[in-house]
């Protein structure tokens, strides 16, 4: 070949690869456009950060398995697990399973909510009291948790208990009262004032979650509407509530988690939270067979009154012994201060194995 065929030659190499080093630029700019469009759309507006960036990692060891490409950032997650597993030697924690869908709000967050009924000022603190004295002294919650643990936000709930359990039949015999929607609109306005989270709870008596659960799928379908369900209240032996302390199974939860995440799933939306109450062993039967999906986060709650270390006791024995995700712990403003005893403090609430990642004051 002739010299002036090697330029040419050479010439024609230089231009293919500025080329080809130009189309390698331009993907990666699409790529990092769609990762930061991926990452921001479609999430619930607020000033507090409730979500890690999303990232794609390949198949890692650890806590967690990974659910698929597309998911949260996978370090912070496991960062934040650890945080909450606050030392726990037992072995027992963290417990293994997916990554969330991206717009998780836990662990990245810490959720404190005001419980109640705004028919009954005895039911708690939401209905005690008027609606800017409770929003109020919620505040000042948040603000008393968020000094208590500067490393991770505390965002506001409002915990709002739409189907209570009755002492009589009452209309079919179920043994439950269903709330008036007008009053579940009254508390996700009340939220609204304050960007707080809200969460329909539920009470079967002798009716069951098949039948409770989708009366609300309205409300489940808004980005930062959540759900709790309460066994004290579920009487599977056909008592009276009040009478004897119910019982959910495995099967019940995941029912009441696959409806949650269906509901996710269809309508795009950021995992939904399941709070589960206890404070017995037979409130909550066949812990190992609770299913945990990406789209829902559950949350087994430590829902007994009394002295602190009697709250401590069932918080070890029916929440760290048998674990199924997350936890939580409530605070009783008024049963807990029975007998000359005390509220506890968020230092001393912070410093259970593992850490609550939802707290509830009654």
């Amino acid at each position: 070949m002739s010299q002036t065929g090697n330029k040419t030659a050479t010439l024609s190499s230089l231009i293919q690869k500025k080329y080809l080093l130009i189309t390698v630029i331009v993907l990666l700019l699409i790529a990092a456009i769609y990762g930061c469009i991926q990452a921001f759309s479609g999430e619930p507006k607020s000033d507090i950060p409730i979500q890690a960036a999303v990232a794609t990692v390949p198949e890692e060891k650890g806590a967690v398995k990974r659910a698929n490409t597309t998911i949260i950032d996978t370090a912070v997650y496991n960062q934040r697990i650890a945080t909450m597993v606050n030392g726990d030697t037992s072995g027992l924690w963290p417990v293994p399973h997916e990554y969330p869908n991206a717009g998780a709000i836990l662990p990245f967050n810490r959720v404190l909510a005001f419980y109640g009924n705004l028919y009954s000022k005895r039911m708690g603190v939401l209905g005690e009291y008027p609606k800017a004295e409770m929003l109020k002294m919620l505040k000042a919650e948040i603000a008393n948790w968020q000094a208590a643990d500067t490393s991770i936000p505390v965002i506001p709930a409002l915990h709002y208990i739409a189907v209570t359990a009755q002492g009589i039949p009452g209309k079919g015999g179920k043994y439950r009262l269903r709330m008036p929607f007008h009053q579940i609109d009254s508390v996700i306005n009340m939220a609204k004032e304050i960007d707080a989270l809200v969460f329909i709870d539920v009470q079967v008596g002798l009716s069951t979650l098949q039948e409770e659960i989708p009366q609300f799928e309205q409300y489940l379908k808004l980005p930062n509407v959540h759900l709790g369900i309460d066994p004290e209240f579920s009487m599977k032996g056909g008592e009276a509530p009040g009478k004897v302390i119910g019982t959910l199974n495995a099967d019940d939860i995941n029912y009441t988690s696959n409806y949650l995440a269906k509901i996710a799933r269809e309508n795009n939306l950021p995992p939904k939270m399941l709070v589960v109450h206890r404070f017995t062993q037979k409130m909550v039967t066949g812990y190992k067979n609770i299913k945990v999906q990406p789209e829902v986060q559950v949350i087994m709650d430590m829902d007994g009154w009394g002295y602190p270390a009697k709250k401590i006791t069932t918080y070890r024995q029916f929440i760290q012994k048998e674990p199924v995700q997350f936890t939580g712990f409530k605070l009783f403003y008024k049963n807990d201060l029975r007998d000359n005893s005390r509220l506890m403090t968020p230092q001393e609430v912070l410093k259970l194995k593992p850490q609550p990642m939802y707290i509830q004051y009654q």
